[in-house]
């Protein structure tokens, strides 16, 4: 792999007396797909909250452009490029689309345009004075991660971004992910349904109670299905 554009080495987390991360290990080169696949309470959010400074408890080490970033708060983090849409997306129900897209502030040059954003979202330019809770699961997510691409960063964490879509809207979103990969982005990728994560990354880190136990190319995927399977329990 190219020199590693985020590397994360003996990372541990904790909330208060609890030990939720237990020596985390990975690296992703800049341009990469890369998943963390685990079953719920694997570790998986806990490493996306502990990468953008948002869980404060950590120690370990977690180096981003070769630059340390434990310690930094998370304005800090999202000034040297690196964005999370999390699970539960934080749509403002009150604020129509228009405005829940201009509400991110740009932290760094390069952030896209909107009509570079509903080139990949058309859905979101029809629904442009729809106000958050008229929209569907699908749109909502779409939205969710419409907007951290305003910022300007090229590190995206998405948290579960197909969680309770229809396949339609999952095949969607793969093809953003795809769009934005060609781009140049590099994309940490938490996943629960392997099938989509093997369409879009290149790599997949499997997580269990808190730190990495199996790291498979998804080139090479087919040949470790049943092991992969029995780690998930699917």
């Amino acid at each position: 792999m190219a020199e590693p554009l985020l590397s994360v080495a003996d990372l541990h987390a904790f909330y208060g007396e609890s030990h939720a991360l237990h020596g985390m290990n990975f690296d992703i080169a800049a341009g990469e797909v890369v998943t963390l696949l685990g079953r719920n309470g694997a570790g998986k959010t806990t490493t996306l909250k502990s990468i953008m400074g948002v869980l404060g408890q950590r120690r370990g080490s977690i180096r981003y452009q070769g630059q340390e970033l434990i310690g930094l708060s998370s304005n800090a983090i999202a000034r040297r490029g690196i964005a999370w849409c999390p699970e539960e997306r934080g749509i403002f129900a009150s604020l129509d689309v228009e405005e829940n897209l201009m509400l991110p502030p740009t932290v760094r040059p390069g952030g896209m345009s909107l009509d570079e954003i509903f080139t990949l979202f058309p859905n979101l330019k029809e629904r442009l004075r729809s106000q958050g809770t008229k929209l569907s699961g699908g749109e909502q997510q779409m939205l969710a991660i419409a907007r951290i691409l305003r910022t300007g960063a090229t590190l995206l964490l998405l948290d579960e971004p197909t969680e309770g879509l229809a396949p339609v809207i999952i095949q969607q979103i793969g093809r953003v992910i795809a769009a934005l990969k060609e781009r140049g982005f590099t994309i940490l990728l938490v996943e629960q349904n392997f099938r989509f994560a093997a369409t879009v990354a290149d790599r997949h880190y499997v997580v269990e109670h808190g730190t990495v136990v199996d790291m498979i190319e998804n080139r090479n995927l087919a040949q470790h299905l049943d092991r992969l399977r029995e780690r998930l329990g699917v």
